[in-house]
């Protein structure tokens, strides 16, 4: 399966990772790199704990495009 991930830095210069289509799915890292293998097992973690529980794997998500 294929995830479309985020990745922010916040004010201490960590990187945060966030998988938007799984709610709850973030991680972090030191570096882009290390958040970015992070996020990897957090989504496998996820999809695991959200299929024990029977809960939908993923939420549908979609671009919307906004003129500014």
């Amino acid at each position: 399966m294929k995830f479309s991930i985020t990745l922010d830095r916040d004010e201490d210069g960590v990187w945060i990772a966030e998988c938007p289509s799984i709610p709850g799915c973030v991680s972090q890292g030191k570096t882009k790199e290390e958040a970015s293998e992070n996020i990897k097992e957090a989504i496998e973690l996820c999809l695991e704990v959200r299929a024990e529980m029977g809960y939908p794997l993923t939420i549908e998500t979609k671009q919307l495009e906004i003129v500014v």
